[in-house]
C-alpha cells in the first residue's frame, strides 16, 4: 500500500535558486520596448535633419542663384508629382584635392530629365557632361564631401553644370546612386 501512495503523489521539481523565469520574461520585454523606443526616436532625429538639410539647402541654392527662374523650376521639379525621365551616367572613379592622402571618389549619378526622351538632348553631349563632371568632382576634397550638405551641394553643381551644357535646362536634379570615398 505504501507503494501505491507513493505512485499517485506526483513528482514535483524542486525549487530553483535562481531568478524566477517571470522577471527575466518581464525585464527583457522591458528591454526590447526601450530599444525599439530609442530606435524610433534616433530614426525620427535623423530623418527631421535630413529633411531640414535638404530644405536649408534649397533655399541657399536659390539664394544665390538670385532668385533665377532655372532655381525655382529645379526645385518645383524635383518634388512635383510627377518624376521625369531618368538618364543614366557610367560611373565616375576620380582622385580628389586631398593634398597629403590621395583619396578615391567612386561616384554614380543618375539625372532626372524633362521629357520623354532624355537620350535625345543628352546623349550627343555625354562626352562634354562627363568632362565637366569629371572637373567638378576632381576639385573637391573629401572632407567637404562626406556631409550632408556637401552632397547637396555638389547635386546642385551637378546639374547647373549639366544644365549650362544643353541649350535648354532640361535637368531637374542629380541622383547619386553610388557614392564611395576611399
Amino acid at each position: 500500500m505504501a507503494d501505491a501512495a507513493e505512485e499517485k503523489v506526483p513528482a514535483t521539481a524542486p525549487a530553483s535558486a535562481g531568478i524566477p523565469m517571470k522577471l527575466v520574461i518581464i525585464v527583457a520585454v522591458v528591454a526590447l520596448v526601450m530599444g525599439l523606443g530609442g530606435a524610433f526616436a534616433v530614426v525620427k532625429l535623423a530623418g527631421g535633419n535630413h529633411a531640414n538639410d535638404e530644405a536649408k539647402t534649397d533655399s541657399v541654392s536659390e539664394k544665390k542663384a538670385g532668385g533665377h527662374e532655372e532655381a525655382s523650376v529645379k526645385t518645383s521639379g524635383a518634388h512635383g508629382s510627377a518624376p521625369g525621365a531618368i538618364f543614366d551616367l557610367e560611373p565616375f572613379i576620380v582622385n580628389l584635392a586631398d593634398a597629403p592622402e590621395i583619396r578615391y571618389l567612386k561616384l554614380t549619378v543618375k539625372l532626372e530629365v524633362d521629357g520623354a526622351d532624355p537620350g535625345a538632348e543628352l546623349s550627343p553631349r555625354v562626352p562634354q557632361i562627363r568632362d565637366s563632371i569629371l572637373v567638378l568632382l576632381s576639385s573637391k576634397d573629401a572632407a567637404g564631401i562626406k556631409t550632408p550638405q556637401g552632397k547637396f551641394q555638389l547635386r546642385d553643381e551637378i546639374t547647373k553644370r549639366v544644365n549650362d551644357l544643353l541649350p535648354k535646362a532640361a535637368v531637374r536634379t542629380a541622383y547619386f546612386t553610388e557614392f564611395v570615398v576611399q
